[in-house]
Formats: C-alpha cells, sequence, structure tokens
C-alpha cells in the first residue's frame, strides 16, 4: 500500500476538532484573498486590477509573465498609454499601446486604435469582424505599475 495507505492512516488518526480547525483556516485564507480582490476593484476602477502579460507583442517594454497594475479613472485615455482590453468574441484581455484617439463629434465619446510595440501594424485584425475602433467599454483598465 505504501505512500497512499500512510496517508489514509494519518486522515484517519486526526481528531474532529483539527479538521474542523483546518477547514476554518482554509475557508479564512480564501474569503479574505476574495475581500482583497473585491477591494482592489473597487479602489482602482478595473474589473481585472491585476493582468498577467501573456504574449511578446510590448516586447523590449513588457516580457511574457510580467504583471501590470491596472486603474481605471475618468480621465480621456490619450495616445501612448498602454490599455488592457477586450475584444467581443474573445475570452483573453490584450495589453496595448494606445496609437491614436479618436472623438466622436456628435456624443464627445473616445474611440482608440491600439497596437503591440513589437507588432508591425495596428489591433484592428484583433478587433471584431467590421470594428475599426474601441470603444470605452471594451477598455478594463490602464497600466500603472
Amino acid at each position: 500500500m505504501g505512500w497512499i495507505g500512510e496517508s489514509i492512516d494519518s486522515i484517519k488518526s486526526l481528531q474532529i476538532r483539527q479538521v474542523l480547525t483546518q477547514a476554518v483556516s482554509l475557508g479564512m485564507i480564501v474569503t479574505s484573498a476574495l475581500i482583497i480582490w473585491k477591494a482592489l476593484m473597487c479602489i482602482t476602477g478595473s474589473e481585472s486590477p491585476v493582468v498577467v502579460v501573456l504574449s511578446g507583442s510590448m516586447e523590449p517594454g513588457f516580457k511574457r509573465g510580467d504583471i501590470l497594475f491596472l486603474h481605471m479613472s475618468k480621465e480621456p485615455i490619450r495616445a501612448g498609454e498602454i490599455v488592457v482590453f477586450n475584444v467581443d468574441g474573445r475570452e483573453i484581455p490584450i495589453v496595448h499601446r494606445v496609437i491614436k484617439v479618436h472623438e466622436r463629434e456628435d456624443t464627445g465619446e473616445v474611440d482608440v486604435l491600439t497596437k503591440g510595440d513589437n507588432n508591425y501594424g495596428d489591433d484592428r485584425l484583433l478587433y471584431a469582424q467590421g470594428q475599426l475602433w474601441l470603444q470605452r467599454h471594451h477598455i478594463m483598465g490602464r497600466a500603472v505599475g
């Protein structure tokens, strides 16, 4: 039986009080992590206050595995800022730089065009079919650190 048998015997030897104490401790750790995550969401105004860079499209500035902290303020987005955005039909957010800002005269809303620093062209090929600009609701946050 070996290792598995020893593990089962050690679990059987635990008292119910020890098991409950460990379960409560685990529950407190998970609950604390969720509270911290929700608090960060409220403070930063971003649905995802921390993201990890998954591709090399922003090299040499950001490499794969870099962690970015996001903030979403009411200030207008400017060219040169690094944003994290979701595209309709894709689940994974993208980290790229804003290269053009377009303000609609009729509504005053600002649309943006993005590009990865390591990419040759802009991101219109990554956007949903027929989409030329990103609107505010696509942007999850701005990289601040």
